[in-house]
C-alpha cells in the first residue's frame, strides 16, 4: 500500500488557533507508520476567536449568525490546509476535528450525547478541492458513547511500549488521558481513557481576566511559578463531583469555563491570594486533578507519563506534575518521536485515514460506546 498524504486540522477548547499537520501515513493499525512533514499553528482572526469564545460560554446567537460563524471557521480551516502544503507534495485527504463549541456527554435516560463542532467539512472540501472527513464524534455518540476522548486508539498504535505502562496525557484546554498497558495478548482490551478535567482552560481564562484581555496565556507558567499554591483551596476544588465520577467520562468548557473560574475567584477571596498565588493555585488544580485521576481510576500509577498538547510547554505545570507523581518519569511525546504540539492534529489525520479505509476509530472501553464504529463523515469534491 502506497503512503497517503493527509492533513490533520485541530482547534481545541483553548481556541488559541488551528493546528495543522501534514503527514504521510502507511499501514493500517499494528503496522501504522506516520511521518510529520510539516506542522504549524495558524491563529484565528481576533473577531472570530471572540465569537467562538462567546458561543462556548452560552451567549445567545441567531441561526443565521451561527451559520456565518460555521462558514468562517471552515474558511479558516481551509486556509490552514492550503498554507501547510506550501512547498510540499499535495495531500489527498483532510481530517478536520473542527471547533467544539458545545459538548453534552451521554447520560442514559433514553437520550444520546450531543457534541457540536463548527467548521463544516463540506465547505472545507469545496474550498480546498480535497476530500475532507469531519464530524468524528457523531458515530461514537450514536453507539451510546461519549464521543470523547477519540484519539486513544491512535495513541495505542503510535505510543504503546512492550514493557512499560504509559499514561499519554494531553493538556489542551481540557486534559485527557490514554492509559496504555504494556503490550501483551490482550493489551488492547485494557486500554482506558477519559477527560481528567481542566487543562489550560482555567489558567488561560484567569490570565485574560487579570490582564483585561491583554494576555491570553501564562508563557512557560512563569507568572504562576512566582506565586505559591493554596493547598486547602485545591483540596476544596477537588471535591467537585466530576473528579469522582468513574470513567467513561468527558467534559468541556460547559463545566470548566468562565462560570467555574468566577466560582474559583469567589472561593479564593477568603484566602486573600494575590494574582500570582491564584494562578499557581489554578495550575496546581490541573496537576493535582490529573494525578488524583490516576490514583482513583487506575490499578496503580503508570511507569511513565508522556505529555502532549500546549500544556506540555508549561514548564511550571510540568514541574508540579513531576513533584506530585514522585518517582514516575514525566516525558513529552517529542521524546518518543511524535510531536507534542501537533499530536492531536496528527491523530485526526490518522482517524481520517482509517475512515477512508473503513477501519473503526473508536475504543468502546474508553468512550462507553456499545461497539466499534467508523468515525467521521466523508465530503468529496464536485464540479
Amino acid at each position: 500500500m502506497q503512503p497517503t498524504r493527509v492533513i490533520g486540522l485541530m482547534s481545541g477548547t483553548s481556541v488559541d488557533g488551528i493546528d495543522a499537520a501534514l503527514v504521510e501515513i502507511a499501514g493500517k493499525d499494528s503496522d501504522l507508520k506516520v511521518e510529520l512533514i510539516a506542522g504549524e499553528t495558524y491563529p484565528y482572526p481576533p473577531q472570530l476567536r471572540e465569537q467562538i469564545l462567546e458561543i462556548g460560554t452560552g451567549a445567545a446567537v441567531s441561526i443565521a449568525d451561527l451559520a456565518a460563524i460555521d462558514d468562517a471557521i471552515a474558511h479558516a480551516f481551509a486556509k490552514a490546509a492550503q498554507l501547510i502544503q506550501n512547498g510540499h507534495q499535495a495531500a489527498t485527504l483532510i481530517g478536520s476535528h473542527g471547533q467544539t463549541v458545545y459538548h453534552r456527554p451521554y447520560q442514559g435516560l433514553g437520550n444520546l450525547g450531543y457534541s457540536l463542532q463548527l467548521g463544516r467539512g463540506a465547505l472545507i472540501a469545496h474550498l480546498t478541492r480535497i476530500t475532507t472527513i469531519s464530524n468524528f464524534r457523531i458515530g461514537d455518540i450514536m453507539a451510546h458513547g461519549h464521543g470523547a476522548p477519540l484519539v486513544c486508539k491512535v495513541d495505542a498504535y503510535l505510543l504503546s511500549h512492550t514493557q512499560k505502562k504509559r499514561c499519554i496525557q494531553n493538556i489542551g484546554g481540557i486534559g485527557n488521558v490514554t492509559y496504555l498497558p504494556a503490550q501483551s495478548d490482550d493489551w488492547l482490551s485494557q486500554i482506558r481513557g477519559w477527560d481528567t478535567g481542566p487543562g489550560n482552560s482555567l489558567l488561560d481564562l484567569a490570565v485574560e481576566h487579570f490582564t483585561n484581555g491583554a494576555k491570553s496565556y501564562d508563557e512557560n507558567g512563569n507568572w504562576a511559578a512566582s506565586g505559591t499554591p493554596c493547598y486547602p483551596l485545591v483540596e476544596q476544588w477537588l471535591s467537585h463531583e466530576y473528579f469522582h465520577l468513574a470513567p467513561p467520562k468527558s467534559t468541556g468548557r460547559e463545566l470548566f469555563g468562565v462560570a467555574y473560574l468566577h466560582q474559583c475567584l469567589q472561593d479564593s477571596e477568603v484566602y486573600e491570594l494575590n494574582t500570582a498565588d491564584f494562578l499557581a493555585t489554578i495550575t496546581e488544580l490541573t496537576a493535582a486533578s490529573i494525578v488524583h485521576s490516576y490514583d482513583t481510576f487506575l490499578p496503580k500509577r503508570p511507569d511513565q507519563v508522556i505529555l502532549c498538547g500546549g500544556g506540555s510547554r508549561n514548564t511550571y505545570l510540568r514541574d508540579r506534575l513531576e513533584l506530585l507523581l514522585g518517582k514516575v518519569p514525566v516525558l513529552t511525546t517529542d521524546e518518543t518521536g511524535l510531536s507534542a504540539v501537533f499530536k492531536e492534529a496528527i491523530a485526526f489525520a490518522v482517524l481520517a485515514y482509517w475512515r477512508n479505509l473503513s477501519i473503526p476509530g473508536n475504543l468502546p472501553a474508553v468512550t462507553g460506546a456499545s461497539q466499534e464504529v467508523l468515525l467521521g463523515e466523508i465530503y468529496g469534491t464536485y464540479g
